[in-house]
Parts: structure tokens; C-alpha cells; sequence
């Protein structure tokens, strides 16, 4: 059963906890073509204010969690008093470790050259057992047929329950839902910033920061050129909005491909 979604500037987030998120991850295995999980956070919302066919995939999507304390409290203003953040990285982490007891298999798309490869070794260290079938960092480019067509028959060969995606938002999103039908897969998962994080290549914020809100601040320092806009514009920008939704001065209907 799929979860309520609650209104977001346009966007429909999922009302989840991560242990629910979990379970329904868990619930796909030995299933193709289910669908695409977009972890959504302020930056995603905001970019898909500018974009409605990024609007239209979030809405779109299996699951849309909230990955982002400001999509965690609007949930409880909504009254979904049981939602919790659905962290990318840590989604992951729990899928990993849940997933094992059943076999779940699991491969990595995206990163940089090596990352993919790291994480692997990192989480098979973390959780032995883990069920890994295949890896596969892509060209700083979009696939060429001849390439799409190698990797279809690499992914119809390995049969992964999940993909994990590791390309960042909004260029994650709209790999999924352009090629999700096209692989023969239970789920794809667009993670983003975890291949980094959990291969040991970029820090991750403290867990109270993380808990306050406050986790942008700690990336804006590490990356002040890359993330300075995203934060320093899109933030304000997604503050006011919030206040115009939720006082009736603007209305944010929900559009989804069919619509």
C-alpha cells in the first residue's frame, strides 16, 4: 500500500518514516519494473519549481521521501505526525543491512571514476553477506545507444532488485524515469551525495546538525563555489513560497504525466 503524499509547492512527498521507507524497499524484491524512489530535499523542490517535467517525475515516482528536515516538519503541519527524514545515505545503509536476510541484490550506478567501486568495498566490509551483482560509472555524458544497449543486457543478466543511482539532483531523476521501464530491475534509487559520503571521499555533516536542520550549512562550507547558489538563493526563495502555500496566498496544484 502506498503511502499519503502531502502537497509541497507542487510536489508530492511521501508521508514516510525510514523504517517504512525500508519496508517497502524490502517489499519489491524479486519484482521488475516497479518503479523509481526520489529522495527529495529543499534543493529538488526548488528545482522543480523551475522545471515542471522534474514536477511531473517527482509525482510520478514509487516513492517520493522526504530527505530534508524542512519536508519532515511541513509533514507534521500536515498531520502526518509519524514521519521521520528519509535520508539518502542512510536509506541505503538500511537497505544494505535489512536486505541481507533475503538476498537482495544490489548495484551501483554513477560517481566518479573509482567511487562506485569504493562504496562497494566499503559496504561489503560494513555488511558481509551483502549481495552485491555489478557497478558501472558512467560517462560525464548521456549514453549512447550502443552504450544503453551494453549495459540493458549487463542489468537483464544480473537481474539487481535494486539500482542505486548516485548522480545528483535533478540529472538522477530524470535518468530513472526515462529508463526505469527499460531495465530489467525491481527498483532504481537516486541517492545522490551517498556514493561520496559512504565510500569515504566527502565528510558527512554530525548527526545534530543533520537532526536541526542545519545540514546545509556544513556542505556550504565544504563546497562554498558548488552549493553557494543552491543555498544562499533557493533557500530564502523556498521559505517564502512555503509561507504563500501555507497562508492560501498561492496555490501549488500537484501535476503528474497522466494530468
Amino acid at each position: 500500500m502506498q503511502p499519503p503524499r502531502f502537497n509541497v509547492l507542487g510536489v508530492g512527498v511521501s508521508a514516510l518514516s525510514l523504517d517504512s521507507a525500508t519496508a517497502q524497499v524490502l517489499a519489491a524484491r524479486g519484482q521488475l519494473h516497479v518503479g523509481y524512489i526520489c529522495v527529495c530535499t529543499v534543493h529538488g523542490i526548488s528545482e522543480a519549481r523551475r522545471d515542471e517535467s522534474l514536477r511531473r517525475i517527482f509525482n510520478d515516482s514509487y516513492l517520493t521521501t522526504p530527505d530534508g528536515m524542512p519536508l519532515v516538519w511541513l509533514g507534521r503541519y500536515h498531520s502526518h505526525r509519524d514521519i521521520t527524514r528519509v535520508y539518502g545515505p542512510d536509506l541505503l545503509l538500511k537497505v544494505c543491512d535489512e536486505g541481507r536476510t533475503t538476498g537482495l541484490r544490489h548495484y551501483f550506478y554513477g560517481g566518479k571514476p573509482g567511487v562506485a567501486e569504493e562504496l562497494s568495498r566499503a559496504l561489503l566490509a560494513r555488511f558481509p553477506g551483502l549481495n552485491i551483482v555489478g557497478t558501472f560509472t558512467p560517462p560525464f555524458r548521456e549514453l549512447t545507444d550502443e552504450e544503453f544497449v551494453a549495459w540493458q543486457k549487463e542489468i537483464a543478466a544480473c537481474r539487481p532488485d535494486i539500482i542505486w543511482v548516485g548522480l545528483g539532483t535533478p540529472k538522477q531523476e530524470r535518468f530513472m524515469a526515462y529508463y526505469v521501464s527499460q531495465l530489467d530491475c525491481g527498483l532504481m534509487i537516486g541517492v545522490g551525495a551517498a556514493f561520496d559520503f559512504h565510500s569515504g571521499r566527502v565528510r558527512q555533516a554530525p548527526r545534530w546538525m543533520q537532526r536541526s536542520g542545519l545540514e546545509w550549512l556544513f556542505r556550504l562550507f565544504q563546497e562554498p563555489r558548488r552549493l553557494a547558489y543552491r543555498y544562499l538563493v533557493y533557500n530564502p526563495l523556498f521559505v517564502l513560497r512555503t509561507i504563500a502555500q501555507l497562508t492560501g496566498l498561492r496555490s501549488y496544484p500537484l501535476k503528474s504525466a497522466a494530468d
